[in-house]
């Protein structure tokens, strides 16, 4: 029988899907289920999202569309990153994906090839290590635990980048952890990054809108204009937005990388459909206050979170200031019982939580870090407390 390809048997499923659809089937079956595992924004878009895209069927053309994206998608992403700080880029610096997780493996593809290594800080989002084992390329993982507050530091970045890295990935804010970096810790780590150019820069930062506290979203290429010559920053709608499900992803950068991807387009993709564009560039383009309505309001939801994870003794939970996520530290729960169930782990206490409270969370392993769980706090506001009470009887009920 034929074989299927090596780098098939290197791809995973998703972890947090498995979360997930762990969640929705006990729910399925009855169960009172809350889910803090899979991170959608839990909102809809504005009206005027939709009623752009209906106007587009109206006038649809059936046609291909551009492989780069419309001009009036392109148009609207450069206002809206011109908006954050980026200046002085054009058309031909920009790409679309569906979504960013598609735009990050045309990037991949674009950028690595078999066994160049690319490094990033853990906790990181899932998908970053699943796409390097998927392209053959050697991830280089920076351990920042929740004693450094989940944040890598000018030291640890400078080891890494003596290795002479081909790809040098960052997010901020953090999917899990929903920390953000100062203006001051982006410049420190831009003037590592400047000593290194041999090393591309690659900033997921499509939570660039949800950033709380007054700190501001801040790039490296603000601080160290030189670094945009081979810094990417990608975006998305899904999140800012409310669209996870419309699979619009974005990236700025050197004209070479967006011709690159543009190029895999052509062969992956070709287009984004002429519906999903029109409703994209009404996100972009129309009014602002859902997503900041919503900034506030996971601002809120973090303070209820933060403060129920620090009742529980032993628990550790750098307090987030972005995104909506919590990352505490649970480990005072290994070696313990609950109910004659032992944990020993981050796998194990997530799946004893989920079967014994019904709360669904998602072991930080799958992030790099097994000393943690990841909360996504989206959920409706009515079942936030309830479910976090859940966990702190869980936690109160080890033996």
């Amino acid at each position: 029988m034929p074989q299927l390809a090596q780098r098939v048997g290197r791809a995973k499923p998703s972890a947090i899907m498995v979360i997930a659809e762990k969640a929705r089937q006990l729910k399925a079956a009855g169960r009172d289920i809350i889910s803090f595992s899979i991170g959608v924004p839990n909102f809809l878009p504005g009206e005027h999202v939709y009623e752009a895209a209906r106007e587009a069927l109206k006038h649809d053309s059936g046609q291909y569309g551009s492989n780069r994206g419309a001009d009036a998608l392109l148009d609207a992403f450069l206002k809206h990153i011109e908006a954050l700080g980026f200046t002085g880029y054009g058309r031909l610096n920009l790409s679309i994906g569906i979504g960013a997780k598609q735009v990050l493996y045309n990037l991949a593809e674009a950028m690595l090839d078999e066994g160049d290594e690319i490094c990033f800080a853990a906790p990181y989002w899932t998908t970053y290590h699943d796409i390097a084992d998927i392209v053959g390329a050697k991830a280089n993982v920076l351990h920042c635990g929740p004693e450094q507050n989940y944040k890598l530091v000018p030291a640890q970045l400078e080891e890494a980048l003596k290795r002479k890295p081909k790809v040098f990935l960052f997010n901020n804010p953090s999917n899990p952890t929903g920390m953000v970096y100062t203006r001051e810790e982006i410049a420190a780590l831009a003037d590592v990054l400047a000593k290194y150019p041999d090393t591309w820069i690659i900033t997921d930062d499509i939570y660039n809108s949800m950033v709380f506290d007054g700190l501001g979203y801040h790039n490296f290429v603000f601080a160290r204009p030189e670094l945009r010559e081979r810094l990417v920053f990608v975006d998305s709608v899904s999140k800012t937005y409310g669209m996870p499900g419309w699979r619009v992803g974005l990236i700025a950068g050197p004209e070479s990388v967006a011709k690159a991807v543009t190029t895999l387009n052509s062969n992956h993709i070709t287009s984004v459909p002429e519906v999903i564009t029109a409703a994209a560039v009404a996100a972009f383009a129309g009014p602002q206050d859902i997503p900041r309505a919503k900034c506030e309001e996971f601002a809120g939801k973090r303070d209820v979170v933060v403060d129920a994870l620090r009742a529980i003794p032993g628990v550790v939970c750098p307090r987030p200031q972005g995104a909506f996520y919590a990352f505490p530290d649970i480990s005072v729960a290994f070696g313990k019982s609950h109910q004659g169930t032992k944990i020993a782990n981050d796998v194990e206490f997530c799946a004893a939580l989920l079967e014994a409270t019904g709360v669904a969370c998602v072991p930080g392993s799958a992030f790099g870090e097994p000393r943690a769980m990841r909360i996504s706090y989206t959920c409706p506001t009515a079942q936030l407390k309830p479910g976090l009470e859940r966990i702190q009887a869980f936690f109160a009920e080890l033996t």
